[in-house]
C-alpha cells in the first residue's frame, strides 16, 4: 500500500472526502508554504498568523467538496488563501507590509528583464535592498501579490491564472506591468 504522505493532492481530497481526519495530511503539506506566503503579504504575528491558517484550513475543509479536480490543487489552496487574505488585509489595514526579508536573490529576479539575468556577481547592497522593500510596499497590492506569486512562491503563470481568476496572458501582462511599475518607484 502506497505511504499517505505520498499520495498526490487529487489522492488526499477524495480521502478527506471520505473521512476529515485526512485534513492533517493536507494542512502538514501546505502549512509551511501558505505560513510563507501569509508572511510575506503581512507583517503579522506568529500567533496572528497561526490562527489565520486555521481559518483557512477550516474554509478547505468546508470547500473540499467543491473542488474540481481539473485544476491544480495546490492553486485552488491558494486562491482561498488569496481571498482571505484581501478580506483579512481590508480589516486590518495596519498589517500591509510586505516581509521579503533574506530573499535577496528573488528580489534581483523581479528586476531582470525577459533573456536577461543579471550576472551572478550582481548583488543589491544593503541601502538598495531597502530601497527595494520600500518601492515594493509601495506599489497596488494587485501588482504586490503578482510578483509574489510568480518570484517568492515559484507560480507558473497558469497557477497565477488559477488563482487570480485571470487569463494566462493577463497574467504575463500583470507581471510586466508590476516590474515596470516597481523599477519606476525605485529610480524616482
Amino acid at each position: 500500500m502506497q505511504d499517505i504522505k505520498e499520495k498526490t493532492d487529487n489522492e488526499l481530497v477524495i480521502l478527506v472526502r471520505q473521512n476529515p481526519e485526512y485534513l492533517s495530511y493536507i494542512i502538514d503539506r501546505y502549512k509551511v508554504k501558505l505560513s510563507k506566503y501569509i508572511k510575506r503579504r503581512t507583517n503579522i504575528s506568529t500567533h496572528d498568523m497561526e490562527d489565520i491558517l486555521q481559518d483557512i484550513f477550516i474554509k478547505i475543509y468546508l470547500n473540499i467538496n467543491e473542488y474540481d479536480n481539473s485544476l491544480i490543487f495546490s492553486s485552488w489552496i491558494y486562491r482561498i488563501t488569496h481571498n482571505y487574505m484581501i478580506d483579512w488585509l481590508r480589516k486590518n489595514k495596519k498589517h500591509i507590509n510586505i516581509s521579503i526579508d533574506d530573499e535577496e536573490s528573488r528580489l534581483i529576479h523581479i528586476l531582470e528583464d525577459e533573456g536577461q539575468r543579471l550576472d551572478k556577481h550582481d548583488s543589491i547592497d544593503k541601502e538598495n535592498l531597502e530601497l527595494l522593500k520600500k518601492a515594493l510596499n509601495s506599489i497596488s497590492e494587485d501588482h504586490q501579490e503578482v510578483l509574489m506569486l510568480k518570484f517568492f512562491e515559484d507560480k507558473t503563470y497558469e497557477e497565477i491564472s488559477d488563482i487570480l481568476k485571470i487569463s494566462v496572458s493577463s497574467v504575463g501582462v500583470k507581471i510586466n506591468r508590476a516590474k515596470k511599475i516597481l523599477k519606476q518607484k525605485i529610480y524616482e
